[in-house]
């Protein structure tokens, strides 16, 4: 069942010189997509349909057990199309993806 979360987070970098940049989710809101989407093999990701400001895009989010909530990694093309750099807030939308 799609269900559809928004939120707003900071983007920041993970890594040296190919780094990768995220937004982490809200822990309550992560939570409840947890409960929602049925435990998938491997680490962990989860399917999801995304929106930033007229961007909207396919991804996955990633369980992070040292923030014990999902990210969300933030393409390039996202990013440069919306003029967001790490440290900014951005409003997200997330919408789970049945499969």
């Amino acid at each position: 069942m799609d269900q559809t979360f928004t939120f707003s987070g900071r983007l920041w970098e993970y890594g040296g010189a190919t780094a990768w940049v995220f937004v982490t989710l809200p822990p309550e809101i992560s939570d409840e997509i947890a409960n929602l989407v049925p435990k998938q093999p491997g680490f962990g990701s989860v399917r999801v349909a995304v929106r930033i400001g007229e961007t909207e895009w396919a991804t996955s989010l990633f369980p992070d057990g040292t923030l014990a909530s999902y990210v969300l990694p933030v393409k390039r093309m996202v990013r440069d199309r919306e003029r967001l750099s790490v440290g900014d807030t951005a409003d997200v939308e997330v919408r789970t993806v049945a499969d």
